[in-house]
């Protein structure tokens, strides 16, 4: 008798045990994520144990997030979280997730340098993508120091960003970007751009600057070598660019519809009405389009242009001031017409 009990004792024990690794199994291999795509968790410098388990629970089934907690809970996570853009898929399991966390084993992003015409709007947009404070990124940015260890001044660094997408990391720190973006600009140039540049006797910021003109005068990408070719000529004559959006980024008034002339002896050297060259440094971060039509310029011999009085978004070309005057003058007329200010 004494032997049958033993035999049940042992027949419920193993029974019990076999229920137990059937739980842990459930537990550690029920996905966490009851969402049909994957979910991101975005862990930084300020989040806690609890505050990870509450990003996680927000698209979490109850039985895979139970055994998240329970590993979290009984391990040292709390001593160690590690920040960064952490992806959880639908398929992954509690134990998956938690070792992903805990290693670090972070996932990267795609960003997309804006073309903005501000250090202050680019830091805004990269602080949105970025676990990085705008007021940190502007600061750097706006710091001789900072722009010169990396080859630039306050006036030029805009030419460092090239308008691609890149793969980072969400956490990314402030000096590693900085450098990350002045080896991807490195990277562009190198060959073909940098030898037409030199051809050109221009430097890559030169280009820039110029590109950065030739964009905000224009959307039109085919029609961006024939503008490109029209202020290449002033350059060599030489002439001012006298290119309206310098005088717009001057007054930090983009938003201008037309420049009138009380407007064109505002004192600042990217005034390129009164100043001849190109201006201290790019008004905006020139696209990959602007720098090859720089490049690639069409040679003709204007040097007049102004905007179509159909408001195609083109222009009208001119090799003579008094034939600009008659492009210049149908295009106010269709400006008034239309009540434009």
């Amino acid at each position: 008798m004494k032997k049958l009990d033993s035999r049940i004792y042992l027949y419920i024990a193993g029974a019990g045990l076999v229920l137990i690794l059937v739980l842990a199994v459930t537990y550690m291999l029920t996905p966490v994520s009851k969402a049909d795509q994957t979910q991101y968790v975005y862990i930084d410098e300020d989040d806690t144990q609890d505050s990870v388990m509450a990003k996680v629970g927000t698209f979490s089934h109850t039985v895979g997030m139970t055994g998240l907690s329970m590993l979290v809970r009984h391990s040292n996570y709390k001593d160690h979280i590690r920040t960064g853009r952490y992806a959880i898929a639908p398929s992954e399991g509690a134990f998956t997730v938690f070792r992903h966390l805990k290693n670090g084993r972070q996932t990267s992003m795609m960003l997309t340098i804006p073309e903005v015409r501000t250090m202050d709007r680019l830091a805004a947009v990269l602080s949105r993508k970025l676990m990085l404070d705008s007021a940190t990124i502007a600061k750097a940015l706006y710091s001789e120091e900072t722009c010169q260890k990396l080859g630039y001044d306050t006036c030029t660094i805009a030419a460092m960003f090239v308008p691609n997408t890149y793969d980072i990391y969400w956490n990314i720190s402030l000096d590693k970007f900085l450098l990350r973006m002045q080896r991807e600009h490195d990277h562009f140039w190198k060959g073909d751009r940098e030898q037409k540049a030199a051809q050109m006797q221009l430097t890559p910021n030169e280009i820039c600057t110029l590109a950065s003109i030739i964009d905000e005068e224009t959307a039109n990408n085919q029609e961006k070598p024939m503008i490109a070719g029209m202020y290449l000529n002033r350059l060599h004559k030489p002439m001012p660019l006298q290119a309206d959006p310098t005088i717009k980024f001057a007054l930090k008034q983009f938003e201008l519809k037309r420049i009138y002339n009380k407007l064109l002896d505002v004192n600042s050297p990217y005034n390129t009405y009164r100043n001849e060259g190109l201006p201290p440094g790019p008004i905006k971060i020139a696209s990959v389009k602007g720098i090859d039509a720089v490049l690639n310029y069409v040679h003709h011999d204007y040097l007049y242009m102004c905007a179509k009085e159909d408001f195609s978004g083109t222009h009208n070309f001119a090799r003579t001031y008094q034939e600009h005057l008659k492009n210049a003058a149908r295009y106010t007329k269709a400006l008034n017409e239309r009540g434009i200010e």
